[in-house]
Order: structure tokens, then C-alpha cells, then sequence
């Protein structure tokens, strides 16, 4: 890398090692605990790149881009924050940042993104929000720091204002309505309807055309658009070929793989394709484990909100709702906890009561992202089957055992490896193996081990 960069941080922690870290890369570097001192580098010149910090000890980050800008128009600014919600990304989008992480960043990550910004040395193409947000979102369990929920908020923040329609895939319980609830509520289009659409709404002729005029220039949202029959499919073809500029925009949910089901013959291809301008994939819980203690203080906020008694999670009590599986996901999780406050005798939520809450849920097997939640075991047989079957009655090569298991196990160890930062030990923990075992397996398969340092 090559250039300037301006940080501001109040942490003397991540200034140190920012600095370190873009000096090793060829950078040159400012660093400072003040946003004052951080305007008077940018009005004098100074600085190819910003990375600021949102709340400073003399103001917020986020309020000083426009001021950035118009003293420095080009200049990219990266903003990071341990405010991890959606309005986050949503304000600096709105405020033009060049780009924004959450608190604790990945460095390797960070360090990449700086060496974009600053060889492009422009803004991203960020869409701005019209709408006040201050004040705004704050029940919105749309909470997280993990990676996947970053990604999800960026590019919720992009295609907002936009008139593409947008479908949005996840489990039951992932809050894949509340994410277009959110894009309607801080779009352009907050001022006009948010309707949702059920197979119900959709019947008759005049169905469809019902739903247009109730939304006007609004939002509809066609919900589990993946189990509509075909006479409503066909139905919804029709009423999107016949919507003119002034039409509201289409958002729709599902659980179920459309593209599984197209090929299935049980969702039209036509439809499929008509509601695909933007997909956003909803993370299931279990796939952001390191969100679950954000979720879980959120709704024992809400819940002391509301008027109950305040609670508080033990490390016992909340280790062990992080190790659950949790097939519900986050709507299972804030039942859970609604339960556990009314139930729990004391202030601290103990182990104990925790283990008879979940003990009284459904366990989790492992799913295949599929048609009707098919369980792993099932699409394995059936993607066996298939493999025999391209065999045309010869049997296939010998040594089957082995290439099948190693089919699934790099895969299970990659991910497990990823999940866990690279760490051996988490590792071999999480997947209940011996850590020389572990090591072994990755030198026989030659898997590939990526540390990543998380910092606070």
C-alpha cells in the first residue's frame, strides 16, 4: 500500500496497532484521539485515507463525513464502531463512507479494504437515506458484529432506494420480514404503505390488483412466496408484467430453496426471475454464534423495558445458550429468554434454568438448505443414489468409503476451522476430537489454516 491515512480512535489500543500494522504495509500514518485534530489534518491537506471511530471523546464520527467531504471531496473515509446494529451501517451509508466495519474487526480485513480505498481514492457508490434515522430502529432486533451480519447490513443499505425487487432466503425465525420492514421504513418510500401478502390476498381476479392500490407507491411483501400454489404463482406473474413506474416495490421472503423448487417443477421460472433483482441471504443463528450474547442482552433490555424484573445471564447460563443449536433461531431464542426471565428466581439467570428451558425445545439435526428442511441424512443418501445411478447399473470405482467421508470432512474442518478463527484448539473442541487428531487431518487433506486476529 501506498499513502497517507488519517486515524482516529479514542482506544489507545487499535491506534497502536493500526499504526503498526498500515506502517508495515508502506503507509504513513496520523493517529489521534480527537476528531478536532483529526478535521484540522483533513483542512490542511493531509491524508489520502480516513479510519474513524463513531463515538469520540469530542463528538461522533459519522457527523463529521459531511464536513470530510466538503472540505475534501474524494477522500474515502472507513468508518469502525462498536455499535453494532443496523442503523450503524445505515447512517454511514447515508453519510457516504467509503466503507464501514464493526468492533471487533477482523485486521486482515480491515488492512484489505484500506488498500481498495486507497487505490480507487473515491467514495463508494453508497445510496443516501432522505429519511431522519436518529431515533429510529432502536426495537429492531437486527443486531450483530459477525461478518455475515455486516455484509447483510451493508447491502441492505444499498439497494434501498432502489425500484429493484428484492427476495430474501433464510431459516424460519431469522427475521427475514423485520429486514424488509427495515428497507421500507428508511427508503424513500416510509411515507406510503408497507403491505404484506398472503396467499389469501392473492385470490380471485381482482386479487393482485387489490394488493397494488392498497400499497400505492409503498411496499409489498409477498411472505413465503416459496409455498404459494400455482393458480397464485401464475396470478403474481401477471400483476408484475402490468406495474408502471409509479408502482410500489416488491419484496418478497422465503424459506424454502426457489431454485430447488424450479427445478422441482413447483415455483415458475418466470416468477423466480421476476423477484430475483437482489437476494439477500439471512444467517441462521447458528451460523452466528458470536451474535447470540448481543441477541440475549437485547431482549432482557426489552423485557425490563416492558416492565419486568431485571435479569442478567450467568457465564454458565449463557455458555450453554451459545452451544445450543437453536433450529427457531432468533425468535426461538427471544422466546427462550422471555421464559427464562419470568421463571428464573433470582437476578442471575443460573445453568440449571437455562438447561430446563431448552430441555423442553426441540433438538436440532443437521439440515440441508432444501426443499421442506430435508435432514442431511436424507440428502446424502439421495445424492448417493443419484451417483450410483450415473454408474448405468457398473458398480463405481473402488475406494468409495474413503472419497465419500473425504468429501465430508474437509468441508466440516474448513468451516469448523473458520468458525473458529483458525484456532486448533476451539477446533478440535467444537468438533469433539483429539487436537493431534485434528492436525493430522489437516496435514492428510491438506486443508489450508488461516488465523485471523479479532480485535477489540
Amino acid at each position: 500500500m501506498d499513502g497517507t491515512v488519517l486515524v482516529a480512535d479514542d482506544d489507545r489500543t487499535i491506534r497502536t496497532v493500526l499504526t503498526q500494522a498500515l506502517t508495515r504495509a508502506g503507509c504513513k500514518v496520523h493517529a489521534t484521539s480527537s476528531l478536532v485534530t483529526l478535521m484540522r489534518w483533513v483542512e490542511e491537506g493531509k491524508g489520502d485515507l480516513v479510519i474513524s471511530d463513531v463515538i469520540m471523546p469530542d463528538g461522533n464520527g459519522i457527523e463529521q463525513l459531511p464536513k470530510i467531504g466538503a472540505a475534501r471531496p474524494g477522500l474515502p473515509v472507513i468508518v469502525i464502531s462498536a455499535q453494532n446494529t443496523i442503523m450503524t451501517a445505515i447512517q454511514a451509508a447515508e453519510a457516504e463512507a467509503y466503507d464501514y466495519l464493526p468492533k471487533p474487526f477482523d485486521l486482515p480485513d480491515l488492512m484489505k479494504r484500506a488498500a481498495r480505498a486507497l487505490e480507487v481514492k473515491r467514495r463508494a457508490a453508497a445510496p443516501k437515506i432522505a429519511a431522519e434515522t436518529e431515533g429510529r430502529g432502536g426495537d429492531l432486533p437486527l443486531v450483530g458484529r459477525t461478518p455475515g451480519m455486516q455484509a447483510l447490513y451493508r447491502l441492505v443499505a444499498k439497494v434501498m432506494n432502489t425500484t429493484l425487487p428484492i427476495l430474501i432466503m433464510g431459516e424460519s425465525g431469522t427475521g427475514k420480514s423485520l429486514i424488509a420492514r427495515a428497507i421500507h421504513d428508511f427508503s424513500d418510500r416510509r411515507g406510503q404503505p408497507f403491505v404484506m401478502v398472503t396467499t389469501a390476498d392473492l385470490q380471485g381476479m381482482d386479487g393482485p390488483s387489490q394488493v397494488v392500490a392498497r400499497a400505492r407507491g409503498g411496499s409489498i411483501l409477498l411472505d413465503e412466496v416459496g409455498d404459494l400454489p400455482e393458480e397464485a404463482q401464475a396470478r403474481l406473474v401477471r400483476m408484475l408484467d402490468t406495474l408502471g413506474d409509479s408502482a410500489p416495490r416488491v419484496m418478497a421472503t422465503s424459506r424454502a430453496d426457489l431454485s430447488t423448487r424450479m427445478e422441482a417443477g413447483r415455483f415458475r421460472e418466470d416468477l423466480f426471475y421476476r423477484l430475483g433483482g437482489v437476494s439477500i441471504a439471512v444467517p441462521s443463528l447458528r451460523e452466528r454464534v458470536d451474535d447470540i450474547p448481543l441477541l440475549a442482552e437485547h431482549f432482557l433490555a426489552r423485557a425490563e423495558k416492558d416492565g419486568a424484573v431485571s435479569r442478567r445471564l450467568s457465564p454458565g447460563a449463557l455458555d450453554l445458550i451459545r452451544s445450543y443449536s437453536w433450529p427457531g433461531n432468533v425468535r426461538q431464542l427471544e422466546n427462550a429468554i422471555r421464559r427464562l426471565v419470568v421463571t428464573s428466581t433470582e437476578e442471575e439467570v443460573a445453568k440449571a434454568e437455562v438447561e430446563a428451558v431448552l430441555g423442553n425445545q426441540p433438538a436440532m439435526e443437521p439440515l440441508l438448505e432444501g426443499d421442506g428442511g430435508e435432514r442431511l441424512m436424507g440428502a446424502v443418501a439421495k445424492h448417493l443414489r443419484r451417483y450410483f445411478d450415473l454408474h448405468g447399473g457398473v458398480l463405481p470405482p473402488a475406494g468409495l468409503y474413503d472419497r465419500i467421508l473425504r468429501e465430508v470432512e474437509v468441508p466440516l474442518i474448513e468451516i469448523a476451522l473458520d468458525a473458529t478463527a483458525g484456532n486448533q484448539a476451539r477446533c478440535a473442541d467444537l468438533l469433539g476430537i483429539n487436537r493431534n487428531t485434528l492436525r493430522k487431518k489437516i496435514t492428510d487433506l491438506d486443508i489450508r489454516v488461516t488465523r485471523r486476529r479479532k480485535l477489540m
